[in-house]
């Protein structure tokens, strides 16, 4: 079945919304004071992120490829395997879905917002921060796992036994970026996709926090950038290789 561009649209809003709500609210559940989950274990995040990566896949993969990553759909057009006319559409959507995701969050922890005195627990809810206040670690990490997701992502959509059931390209998908999380995680959070980092970050800087810090925006580029070269260099190696 062939589905209109808007709803291309809708599934790339509502699948990136429904990952940061997955994810961060794992996040906010480990890291928010007074929750039920609060002081748990990092595989909780790892989880939350790996399924909310992967439900999402599972349901929309079949309408718009659920790509829910700007670095993805730009690393796919410059290797020719994605329209640049639907480039930034795509991306709009992707940043919509990522800060409506985050308010929800924001809304389902507000009491817990309010406990939490930690500026850095309260932002790491919403982007990523380097643990060793390094610019270039958070570069590497990020290239490093945003490579290992998009070459990953782009040889399970082209391996033969995953064409005739493509719902197990979405669930290996999902414990790929759970493993990436609990494996790399560590350094940087990690973001592994631009609007799942700068639209929450957006979102940080514009919500009245009652014990907010800084939005650390001297941060913000790295997994902006580290991604999107990321998924070209992936993708387009893959593409070299193996097509």
């Amino acid at each position: 079945m062939e589905y209109s561009f808007f709803a291309k649209l809708a599934a790339e809003f509502l699948g990136t919304a429904i990952l940061v709500i997955l994810g961060n609210g794992s996040v906010a559940n480990v890291e928010l004071k007074g929750t039920k989950g609060n002081g748990s274990d990092w595989l909780v995040i790892a989880v939350g992120y790996g399924c909310g990566v992967m439900v999402p896949a599972l349901m929309f993969g079949t309408v718009s490829g659920a790509q829910l990553n700007p670095a993805f759909t730009i690393g796919l057009a410059v290797s020719g395997m994605f329209s640049w006319s639907q480039v930034i559409p795509f991306i709009i959507a992707q940043m919509l879905g990522a800060i409506i995701g985050q308010l929800v969050v924001y809304w389902a922890y507000l009491p817990h917002y309010d406990q939490t005195t930690d500026p850095e627990s309260i932002l790491g809810t919403f982007g990523t921060i380097d643990a060793s206040d390094s610019l270039w670690n958070g570069f590497v990490n990020e290239f490093v796992g945003s490579f290992i997701l998009f070459f990953g992502a782009t040889a399970f959509t082209h391996a033969p036994y995953f064409k005739e059931n493509m719902s197990s390209v979405f669930i290996a998908l999902g414990f790929l970026v759970g493993t990436l999380v609990a494996s790399l995680g560590g350094a940087t959070g990690p973001a592994l996709n631009p609007a799942r980092d700068l639209g929450p970050r957006l979102v940080h800087a514009i919500l009245p926090i009652k014990h907010k810090g800084s939005s650390q925006w001297n941060y913000a580029p790295i997994p902006v950038i580290a991604p999107i070269l990321a998924g070209i260099c992936a993708v387009a190696l893959y593409k070299g290789i193996f097509l």
